[in-house]
């Protein structure tokens, strides 16, 4: 007989605003994460505060926002019109309390919610707040949302605006660090859609004058592109568009100057007017795949009181640009078909060349058409999810759908190579979230072939497969795609192989942050009392040190060597994974040639010399010799 469960008034539970943030943060600030993803949380808790700083450029107050990341602290200051000074501490401790209620001052902010700033407060150690207004200054501070310190009202000379301190809890965000280059991108994002705002960032300047425009240029090289940059704009909507050489479609969406990385209405309008508009110009009835294969886009556009899909505000789930405004599709169908018709119409040589690149697309999706029906039936003769893939229960008990994403947040597929190794992380993994793909042997170098090879080598085929992204990226079955290869020159050229086939056929799957390195230890150090494993030359000689130099020390060499039962330790939710970042205008054509193109005296003295760096600190001579076994055959790889 199962047991009875009182259920009573005691088990009535009420949560003041700080408990159910601390209790459920990811209700409001997405995945915690630890810095290694661009969408953890803690950078959405430097967004929250940063939104409210531009929220007052845009109302036209304050040209400047000085940001300071520095040992896990951050400090932001803007220079607008500062929080009202009898309010400072509700502002950031009572939810549903703010100045973005009153769609007057803020008609077309990002924020209506009440929730941001108060999120950052309880899920900080440390949390101060200083308002400065007409030469009086009010500063209050928190611990974990609790207010420790509510200073009075002083005169100060500083100019009007708020400054915000805090440091994230470290209970919370466990063993969290920041990247620059997420930072970096976060505040590019904000220069380019607030074209004159000025934003230092340590010591680094963050400025654009042409928007949109500016953007796809330095995420661009001229040189990739088929034709120059279209930048139109209008009110509530601004838009930068060409097309490249590149497979895929790549999109930029913002909504009130949210990155909205998950698209919306706004974003599925776009690619919808962009191909009516494109197919009426040219009359012709173009594949909507083909009109937009090769695409590089960039969409800001502004709505009223918008609605979004999460806290996290990734996602526009707005009909409509306002309550009486037109339906988001109806508003940037019409700015299409005005705006961009007439640019292709004064401009004919960028429609030329527009079309040129449309009906290369066609071609190459025709002569594929043939091999991927063939393709698809060797995969399922393979028996796919029986024998190279070992899938993770989510799939199997309840397929996941697009808008269940913490299902999707919590998936991750290893890529191995070799039984032993796939045989290791198989025991080992969570078989609720992590799924195992082995590959065998090392795959092709598919440097400068057409999508075509995809379909034609077996091991391609069945990898693009098990990720589900033959079709579309969208359907991307993984969040975490992570490469787990053997640390010794085999594994390091297996490694860049796959990596060349993602940045070739699939780089969206790269610049959206799903495609990782998994770092494993390289050392065992251990006594009969402590055990230690080491990532790295330095973290070995301080496990020595500790255990006073009586230690057994092995190296593993190879995936395989690692026990299931050590290796479980490596996959948890501390593992190391290492993100594969693409940044903003790399020439990928140029870096995928420079490595994995024909052999070169450059890149054979690049290897050689970045391997002396690193035997320069390595004291075991074994270590060197069984390194300089292998340097030969990946110079000339």
């Amino acid at each position: 007989m199962s047991q009875q469960i009182t259920y009573t008034e005691d088990n009535i539970r009420h949560l003041d605003w700080r408990e159910h943030i601390r209790i459920r943060p990811g209700m409001y600030i997405g995945k915690l994460g630890d810095g290694s993803s661009a969408d953890d949380g803690i950078y959405v808790l430097i967004k929250e505060v940063i939104d409210n700083c531009i929220d007052e450029y845009v109302m036209g107050y304050g040209k400047q926002i000085d940001i300071s990341v520095k040992d896990g602290i951050v400090e932001v200051r803007d220079y607008g019109r500062g929080i009202p000074l009898g309010k400072v501490v509700e502002c950031v401790s009572q939810i549903n309390t703010g100045g973005k209620y009153d769609s007057k001052a803020f008609k077309k902010s990002v924020g209506l919610n009440g929730v941001g700033t108060k999120a950052v407060n309880a899920l900080s150690n440390y949390f101060k707040v200083q308002s400065v207004r007409e030469g009086k200054a009010k500063v209050a501070e928190f611990e974990q949302g609790n207010i420790t310190k509510d200073h009075k009202l002083q005169n100060t000379t500083d100019d009007n605006g708020t400054l915000v301190i805090f440091k994230p809890d470290d209970s919370i965000f466990k063993k969290y660090s920041f990247r620059t280059e997420y930072l970096e991108q976060q505040l590019w994002n904000y220069a380019y859609l607030n074209a004159g705002l000025k934003i230092n960032f340590n010591g680094k300047t963050f400025h654009s004058r042409k928007g949109l425009y500016d953007m796809l240029s330095n995420k661009t090289q001229a040189e990739t592109l088929r034709y120059p940059i279209i930048h139109i704009a209008g009110e509530d909507i601004e838009v930068a568009m060409s097309h490249g050489n590149h497979y895929g479609e790549q999109y930029y969406s913002f909504v009130n100057g949210q990155n909205t990385t998950q698209g919306g209405t706004h974003l599925n309008a776009f690619k919808e007017a962009i191909v009516n508009v494109i197919r009426k110009f040219y009359n012709k009835n173009y594949d909507a795949k083909d009109i937009r294969s090769s695409i590089v886009a960039a969409i800001s556009v502004r709505v009223e009181e918008p609605v979004f899909e999460s806290q996290t505000k990734t996602k526009l789930g707005s009909q409509d640009m306002g309550p009486d405004g037109p339906s988001v599709r109806k508003f940037i169908g019409d700015f299409l078909d005005r705006e961009l018709d007439n640019f292709l119409h004064k401009n004919e040589e960028v429609a030329k060349e527009l079309q040129r690149r449309i009906q290369q697309s066609e071609r190459e999706r025709k002569e594929i058409a043939g091999i991927k029906k063939l393709a698809n039936e060797r995969a399922k003769k393979a028996n796919l999810h029986n024998k190279k893939l070992r899938d993770c229960r989510v799939h199997f008990n309840d397929p996941v759908k697009k808008s269940d994403e913490d299902k999707r947040n919590a998936t991750t597929v290893f890529i191995t190579e070799g039984d032993s190794a796939s045989g290791s992380i198989t025991k080992s993994r969570d078989v609720e979230t992590q799924a195992v793909f082995s590959l065998r042997g090392k795959p092709l170098n598919c440097f400068g072939m057409t999508k075509k090879v995809v379909y034609q080598n077996e091991e391609l085929n069945l990898l693009q497969h098990a990720l589900n992204i033959e079709n579309d990226l969208e359907d991307l079955r993984y969040n975490q795609v992570v490469i787990a290869t053997d640390a010794d020159v085999d594994g390091m050229h297996i490694r860049l192989l796959l990596l060349t086939f993602f940045l070739q056929f699939f780089p969206d799957l790269v610049r959206n942050g799903h495609l990782y390195i998994l770092q494993t230890p390289l050392f065992r150090v251990r006594d009969k009392k402590v055990t230690y494993y080491c990532y790295s030359e330095a973290e070995k000689q301080e496990a020595i040190r500790k255990l006073r130099g009586k230690a057994e020390i092995t190296r593993f060499k190879g995936l395989g060597e690692i026990s299931p039962g050590e290796f479980k330790d490596f996959i948890n939710e501390n593992m190391r994974l290492e993100p594969v970042v693409l940044q903003d205008a790399t020439d990928l054509e140029q870096l995928l040639s420079y490595y994995m193109g024909k052999n070169t005296p450059d890149r054979q003295e690049f290897i050689i010399d970045n391997l002396r760096v690193e035997l320069d600190e390595v004291e075991d001579k074994i270590e060197i010799e069984e390194a300089m076994e292998g340097v030969a055959e990946l110079a000339e790889a």
